[in-house]
This record gives C-alpha cells, structure tokens and sequence, in this order.
C-alpha cells in the first residue's frame, strides 16, 4: 500500500525557515521520482520542486533559490529545505511521486503558515 507521510510544517514568521520530510512506503523509492507540490488557501495544488532517483533536482517555481529538495534513498525520504519564508509560501505542502501525470494516493500534507 502506497504511503505518503509529510511532516516538519508549522507557524514561522516571515524570513524564517521550516524543513519538510515526507517518508514514503509501498514502492521502490531509490527508482521514483519525487516531488514536493503544495496548496494555497484558495488555489489549485503546485508543483514546487522535484528530484531524480539519482538526485538531479528542478525547481519549477522560481523560488530564488529559497527552496531546496533532497533525498535519503536509504530512508525512503524527501525532503524540501524552506528559507527565507515569505506570506505567500503559506499553503498544505504535499509530497508525492508522479509518473507520466498519474499520481501515486496522496497523504495528509503538512501545513505550512507564515504570518508575523
């Protein structure tokens, strides 16, 4: 059984930082891709950033370089380094491991708000 498990949100005042994880099961992870999306109040699901089984990553949203995604294969863990957080980054950050635009379950999330 496919699992997502993200975890590491919470409240941080603007130009702080959080540290995301998500511990995935039910697949061979070190062989898929993994990506971090998230959700504003309000708006559709984003992609955020994505990582290879090998470790090559993508930014899809200009983030200036604040967001950084990686990977332990031998924890079956991705994770998404936030810094420098602003008010819109405030959304549900979801995990998961797209394969030709079909989706894997999603999990739970984990909320992420920036407020002063």
């Amino acid at each position: 059984q496919v699992q997502f498990v993200e975890s590491g949100g919470g409240l941080v005042q603007p130009g702080g930082s959080l540290n995301l994880s998500c511990v995935a099961s039910g697949f061979t992870f070190n062989r898929h891709y993994m990506a971090w999306y998230r959700q504003a109040p309000g708006k559709q699901r984003e992609l955020v950033a994505g990582i290879t089984p090998g470790g090559t990553t993508r930014n899809i949203i200009s983030m200036k370089g604040r967001f950084t995604i990686s990977r332990d294969n031998a924890k079956n863990t991705a994770y998404l380094q936030m810094n420098s957080l602003q008010l819109e980054d405030t959304g549900v950050y979801y995990c998961n491991s797209p394969v030709g635009g079909t989706f894997l379950p999603w999990g739970q999330g984990t909320p992420v708000t920036v407020s002063s």
